[in-house]
């Protein structure tokens, strides 16, 4: 009998986001365990502890940094014989532009941190295309796999019934998702009876609250242990975020079957297909216009937003995680077929 490979998930971000989720998606997918055990080693910001030994395949979900690399050099001098692929979940071209200054050597480091890897993940298209044109990383190296977590629960909530009254800002409350432009974009609205719920915490939460003032259309309501429960108080989600790598909130929005608005950067590209709608510019004036054309155009239940194949986007997702173990890992009894646990 064959031993199913075994691959280790090596995580320094334990908060509850994305990279999180979409790592224990991976470990409870039954469709990815029945060719393989997937397992998560949670470890502290450049140091790694003491792994397991026997390991098939490492995956780092790590953030790459100045600090963290002597950590991955090690990791690599004492696994010269492990397959180790690394998933970029943090890193931009719209990250670059707003938060590094000395960008030849910001490069530098991520150029040094992938030749470390036997394969190096993208988690969008967007992301790629900027790996690959900056030469960050040769064309044949990367793989591209849209990031994913479990969406089935998404699809039995109730879709929207009438006129979009309330719209949803979901994320951890920092400048990166800009939520700071959306409450200042949404004061400007007249409409009394529209409402603004601000789902998550996090630094900018003061600051933002500030912001809303005396505003009553504007609620935060915290931290929603389960996602799901987000989209049933919302009729819409706008994600004016300044960098995103992929947006899983975007991708939830559509398998809920709600409108969705977002700014057009990075990894929120990918998700035009599907019918999201975007605001121009970074400014107050640009996002107050594109959601007033968002009430207008998608908020009545005769036309509804575009499906989103939510059941798809698992396979694909899956399906793509099973051919990338598989070539690492040199098994030949893993199945190489989509995966049909999901119908289309």
């Amino acid at each position: 009998m064959t031993l199913k490979p075994q691959i280790l998930h090596l995580i320094d971000d334990t908060t509850a986001g994305g990279v999180t989720r979409v790592v224990d998606f991976i470990c409870t997918s039954d469709a990815l365990n029945r060719t393989g055990n997937h397992m998560i080693h949670k470890a502290q910001r450049g140091r790694f502890g003491t792994l397991p030994k026997a390991v098939d395949v490492i995956v780092s979900h790590t953030t790459i940094s100045w600090r963290t690399l002597p950590a991955l050099i090690a990791l690599r001098a004492s696994r010269p014989n492990t397959p180790i692929i690394h998933v970029e979940h943090s890193y931009t071209s719209a990250f670059v532009s707003l938060n590094v200054t000395r960008r030849g050597r910001f490069a530098s480091l991520l150029k040094v941190a992938f030749s470390l890897f036997d394969r190096v993940v993208a988690v969008s298209h967007a992301q790629a295309d900027w790996m690959t044109s900056r030469n960050i990383i040769e064309e044949q190296k990367l793989t591209t796999i849209q990031s994913c977590v479990d969406l089935k629960p998404l699809q039995s909530i109730p879709r929207i019934e009438g006129h979009i009254t309330t719209l949803g800002a979901i994320g951890r409350l920092d400048r990166q998702k800009g939520f700071d432009l959306l409450i200042d974009a949404f004061k400007t609205l007249p409409n009394p009876s529209l409402r603004l719920k601000v789902i998550g915490t996090g630094p900018q939460e003061e600051m933002l609250r500030k912001l809303a003032g005396a505003d009553e259309r504007i609620e935060f309501v915290g931290f929603c242990a389960d996602p799901n429960d987000a989209f049933r108080v919302i009729d819409a989600v706008v994600m004016p975020s300044r960098w995103e790598a992929f947006g899983l909130v975007a991708i939830e929005t559509l398998a809920s079957g709600r409108p969705l608005l977002c700014a057009k950067v990075d990894g929120l590209m990918d998700h035009e297909e599907h019918g999201t709608q975007y605001f121009g510019s970074f400014t107050r004036g640009s996002l107050a216009s594109a959601i007033e054309d968002l009430l207008r155009t998608s908020c009545t239940a005769d036309k509804p937003p575009a499906t989103y194949r939510a059941n798809r986007a698992m396979e694909t997702f899956q399906d793509a995680w099973l051919q990338l173990i598989a070539a690492a890992s040199n098994s030949k009894d893993v199945e190489l077929a989509a995966v049909a646990e999901y119908p289309a």
